[in-house]
């Protein structure tokens, strides 16, 4: 019997030298096969990776669904699991994972596992977080990640069939509120790139209402509301970012049709 399961783990960075650590950490006893694929970290995240048992590889940022396809190429086993660099997997999902090949193959060919934000002051998931549910663990044969720049997903054969694990994937997402807003300015330009590279566009009227309309998903649907004072800061957050995207769209638009008048 191998002393890990059958499986690869995946992980995309640059400049996380400050987080990966905790990353790394958590899934040695998981597998044998890591990768890091790292697109120009300047604060010696390649250097630590090796140092903690990781394969790194180097690739030119393309975008989220380019880079992981990227890593899922490198990795050994048909099985791989994918987690960020600011994510960290509990020993209790660790366990679930091992106890999947426990007995052979699993019995779903793919699984989703929910991943809870946790914010900066927190130690642990709050019993109000919010969860999303990709899928994260799955055959190489049955899927791959989205070609999408800014969707990160994995995009399944027809009639998959997907399981879900009972543990959480902790998402330590937040280094400060500063650094959160400077991601997501970032991530609205490659949105937008999207948005073109598509042929899409997103309406005008939508400028008057995106604000506060992301506001109440992220403080009362996602429960932010619940987590105090950081809460109400990032679901501001989130409702800014939803809107310059729109606003960033609607400023192309403009300045494309002016160029057209000349």
């Amino acid at each position: 019997m191998l002393p890990y399961p059958p499986l690869s783990i995946f992980i995309i960075a640059k400049n996380e030298a400050d987080r990966l650590t905790r990353t790394l950490d958590a899934v040695q006893d998981l597998s044998d096969d890591i990768i890091v694929v790292d697109s120009g970290s300047t604060d010696g995240t390649q250097e630590l990776a090796e140092q903690l048992g990781a394969l790194v590889l180097h690739n030119d940022w393309a975008g989220y669904g380019p880079q992981k396809r990227f890593a899922e190429e490198q990795c050994r086993y048909d099985w791989m699991l994918n987690i960020d660099a600011d994510e960290v997997v509990p020993p209790n999902l660790a366990a679930e994972i091992i106890a999947l090949f426990a007995n052979g193959e699993p019995e779903f060919n793919a699984y989703k596992i929910r991943i809870a934000e946790i914010f900066p002051g927190e130690g642990k998931p709050h019993s109000f977080a919010y969860a999303l549910a990709p899928v994260r663990l799955y055959k190489r044969s049955v899927g791959r990640y989205s070609p999408s720049i800014v969707h990160d997903r994995v995009d399944l054969k027809v009639q998959t069939r997907v399981g879900q694990l009972k543990s959480i994937i902790h998402h330590f997402s937040i280094r400060s509120i500063g650094d959160q807003l400077g991601k997501l300015n970032s991530y609205t330009d490659q949105q937008v790139v999207d948005l073109v590279k598509n042929n899409k566009s997103i309406p005008t009227w939508r400028l008057f209402v995106e604000f506060p309309a992301a506001f109440f998903k992220a403080y009362i649907l996602r429960r932010h509301a619940f987590r105090g004072v950081y809460g109400f800061m990032t679901a501001m957050n989130f409702a800014f970012y939803r809107w310059l995207r729109v606003a960033k769209d609607v400023e192309r638009r403009r300045v494309e049709a002016l160029k057209s008048k000349d």
